[in-house]
Formats: C-alpha cells, structure tokens, sequence
C-alpha cells in the first residue's frame, strides 16, 4: 500500500485523536496538542460526509467544553484551520473560538501581579547628579548602561557615576534633550559588578580597575 503524504498526515491526526477520545472517556483533560487532533480528526470525517461548510463551522463549536481541556488551551485555540476534502474539492475551513474560555481560566504567558507595590531597588545607595546634553542632538540612555561611559556630549560629574546605572525599571532609560539639565538618580551596579562593553573604559570588575578605566576615559577625553 502506497500513501501519499496527505493520507500519512491524516493517520497520524487519527492516531492522536484516538487517544484524546481514550483521555476523554477517562476524564483526563486534554492537552493542546490533543485538543487539535481532537478536532481536526473530527471536522475531516464530518467533511467526508458531505456537510456544509457552514454546518462544519458550527459543530466544531459542540466538540469540546472548558472543563474538558487543561488550563489555557481554550485560549490557545483562539482561531483553528484544516483543510477538509469536500465534495466539490479540498477547502480550507477556520473555526474561531472552538473552546469558550471559562471565567477563570488563565491566558498562557498572562502576568498576574501581586497586591501591593514593590519598591525598585529598595535599601541599594543612590546617587543624584545633574546631567546637560552640550551636543546637538538628543541622547538616550537605557537603565542597563554604565552612566560612567555614556555619550561624552552629555556633561556631568562622570567620577561619581562610575560603577553606577540608572535607577530606573529594566528596559527603561531616560532622554537627554541638547541644551537642558536633567537631574538623574544612579545606583551602583551589583553581583559581581564586572562590567564590558559600552565604550570599552572598564571591561573587567568595576572596582578593580577603576584607576585604569579613569586613566582610560581621560586619554579619550571623557575626563579632564
């Protein structure tokens, strides 16, 4: 016996969704992957029965409930498509929302925060310092960037900076627009405080080779 590689692909949704209906009768909730062959098994035997499209439409909305799969499958399978051999040829049929969410079920990758605040870098030192921006252009520093080698266009006292970041949200930063002082708020970097890249001034532990990256940043004129 010869199978195409359509007819191989319909025997492998058979095989799994034979053991999504096994799960089924046994109460065990189904995971996404048995949710699909489930029914995608099912919308194919239908479609050799000569349905209509839209009767095929509506009955994948009757397959599965909430209950049946785990949590956040439903919302997984906001929208779902197989090709079905019909009467007239193979069409594409696309379900919306096979499994209506229940009320409490979670969204995959959802973020759901404590009660309260939490309080960015509580108990670390900080350091307030004024920064102008003598350039023409304006300069945006993330929170990550080591303040001590940001843009020599930006001035301010840069020996105080050293070691030090923003203190501000991961993924944050600030702008410096030409011509206006900011006050800004550092905090010392912390863990093991090693330090690369930026503009090459440091590239080791910050506190042992201050006295190098200083010398460093006063030979390229980031210092005086």
């Amino acid at each position: 016996m010869h199978l195409t590689p359509t007819e191989l692909e319909r025997l492998t949704i058979f095989s799994a969704a034979e053991l999504a209906r096994r799960y089924l009768r046994l109460g065990i909730a189904l995971s996404h992957p048995e949710a699909v062959a489930y029914l995608a098994d099912e919308l194919l035997t239908v479609a050799r029965q000569d349905w209509t499209h839209s009767r095929i439409v509506a009955h994948a909305a009757t397959l599965l409930r909430t209950d049946q799969v785990q949590p956040g499958v439903a919302h997984l399978l906001k929208t779902f498509s197989v090709e079905v051999a019909m009467a007239e040829g193979t069409k594409l049929v696309t379900v919306f929302d096979p499994i209506q969410p229940g009320p409490d079920d979670p969204v995959p990758g959802e973020v759901i925060a404590a009660d309260g605040w939490i309080e960015l870098n509580e108990g670390r030192p900080t350091t307030t310092i004024g920064v102008l921006n003598t350039g023409d252009r304006t300069i945006q520093v993330r929170s990550h960037a080591h303040f001590f080698e940001v843009n020599r266009a930006l001035q301010f006292d840069r020996r105080a900076a050293y070691g030090m970041r923003l203190d501000r949200p991961s993924g944050g930063g600030m702008r410096f627009d030409p011509g206006i002082e900011r006050q800004v708020t550092l905090v010392p970097y912390a863990g093991a405080r090693r330090i690369h890249g930026f503009a090459g001034l440091v590239e080791g532990q910050a506190d042992d080779t201050r006295n190098a990256a200083l010398a460093r940043a006063t030979a390229r004129g980031y210092l005086e």
